[in-house]
């Protein structure tokens, strides 16, 4: 039975990554299936089933994407139109670029924003504070020109709920989407999951023991500005019926036209593991011949993933509370999904070998407003290392998720991609990128583009 299959590969792969709790569920066939792992804590163990709730981090992306297309599908919101329309005190680093930034470039990523402002507990933390703040983030291009992973842009998006419906967003959100939906473990902020069985987040520290993650979920409790962008808690059985409504068509809450049109693509992706491209918020995914829509989340210590196949009325969730090897755990589950389900095996890159004069190129340091990445050589093989910036980890009086070690990369044929392929970002696929004189000035990595600030001497 595929359930009892499906039971014990989830066992073995949280035993070879080291994950305490895991909750999986599978749509297939018309039919949902669920294997969980482990437990919740492991200070206070209890065991993990499809109820209990995890921090879905990036993959709220989608529920907050769905409510501002319910806006357009309304006449309320107009995708094309620029975002001061709605938020008429927007101001950014850039005059022009603030005049320009439409609702559809914060929904797909070419809004040019950075990834985001790092809340640090202090002043106004809702979205009214964060667009008052937005002045200090750093553009990495003009609006339109180029798709780089915005967690900041989602959250203006959030802000713009905010004023087209005259309610606080998490009210605004229940409204639109979760209650029509009928998600009632979908929530925000921990009064709501306190009072549900909820995973503790674990990060894995130098010495190889787990400790518990601090905050619980990506950003301190109060961030109200970072809800749009990653502040939902779930369930696996509440994300399935969430796949089940994208599966649809639209149950009312949103004509299925609109619903499905979050599924065409929007702008292309580059050498990116997140897919070949964008939707309205969706990373577009080519499965060996069939599409795939989907959405993947780390938080601190916890880490989710959502991928759809509407052609085949398929969807699988995985939801696992350890990092970094979360996310190497999830991504066995959707391929084992995938193969046993849809019969779609994924196809593996295989690395150039090391080429002394290519590693020159690209050694140095890259940033991005909240992180540091680094390119280096030893004369035999080339590494990336990416981390929080210490000046940022150093401020917090919290506790932050372990930055990613050096790890091996290669470069892949044809030019300047290149792929992890150890570590906990093993599988990762990136590029540089290059000015018209050929010099490297930048290096895309999980959707992100870090700017080149110290090339190699």
């Amino acid at each position: 039975m595929l359930q009892d299959k499906l039971s014990e590969f989830v066992k073995a792969q949280a035993a070879e990554f080291g994950v305490p709790g895991a909750a999986v569920g599978v749509l297939s066939g018309g039919r949902e299936i669920y294997a969980s792992h482990g437990v919740t804590s492991l200070g206070n163990p209890m065991p993990v089933d499809e109820k209990t709730l995890f921090p879905l981090a990036s993959v709220s992306k989608t529920f907050t994407a769905t409510a501002l297309m319910r806006l357009v599908a309304e006449g309320k919101v107009d995708l094309h139109a620029p975002v001061r329309r709605y938020v008429p005190e927007l101001e950014l680093a850039d005059e022009r670029a603030a005049a320009q930034i439409t609702v559809l470039n914060l929904l797909n990523h070419t809004s040019g924003l950075d990834w985001n402002l790092i809340d640090d507990g202090e002043g106004d933390r809702s979205l009214a504070g964060l667009v008052a703040k937005l002045p200090r983030l750093p553009l990495i291009a003009p609006p339109g020109t180029r798709a780089s992973y915005s967690q900041a842009g989602y959250n203006l998006a959030g802000r713009i709920i905010e004023k087209v419906t005259n309610l606080p967003f998490e009210q605004a959100m229940a409204s639109l989407v979760l209650e029509p939906v009928g998600l009632t473990d979908t929530v925000y902020g921990l009064s709501e999951v306190m009072v549900r069985k909820f995973a503790v987040g674990h990060n894995r520290g130098d010495d190889g023991e787990l400790r518990p993650a601090r905050p619980w979920a990506a950003f301190k409790e109060g961030a109200r500005a970072d809800n749009p962008g990653g502040g939902l808690a779930s369930t696996a059985s509440d994300l399935l019926r969430w796949a089940r409504f994208h599966l649809g068509d639209g149950q009312g809450v949103l004509p299925a036209a609109e619903l499905h049109r979050m599924r065409e693509q929007t702008v292309e992706l580059r050498a990116s593991t997140l897919g070949e491209g964008f939707g309205i918020c969706w990373f577009l995914h080519d499965l060996d011949g069939l599409r795939g829509i989907g959405h993947g989340g780390s938080g601190n210590g916890q880490f989710a993933e959502l991928l759809i196949v509407p052609e085949r009325d398929f969807a699988v969730v995985c939801l696992a509370n350890v990092g970094p090897d979360g996310y190497l755990f999830n991504q066995s589950v959707v391929r084992w999904a995938l193969e046993h389900c849809l019969g779609v095996v994924e196809k593996t890159v295989e690395p150039l070998p090391y080429d002394e004069a290519q590693a020159q190129q690209v050694v140095g340091r890259y940033e991005i407003d909240a992180m540091n990445l680094d390119i280096a050589t030893d004369g035999t093989r080339l590494t990336l290392a990416v981390g929080i910036k210490p000046e940022i980890r150093g401020a917090s009086d919290e506790e932050m998720p372990p930055d990613h070690p050096a790890a091996d990369i290669g470069f892949l044929p044809g030019g300047d991609e290149y792929v992890v392929t150890e570590g906990g970002l093993k599988g990762q696929r990136g590029y540089f990128s290059r000015d018209a004189d050929g010099t490297v000035t930048g290096v895309d990595l999980a959707g992100r583009l870090f700017h080149r600030i110290t090339p190699a001497s």
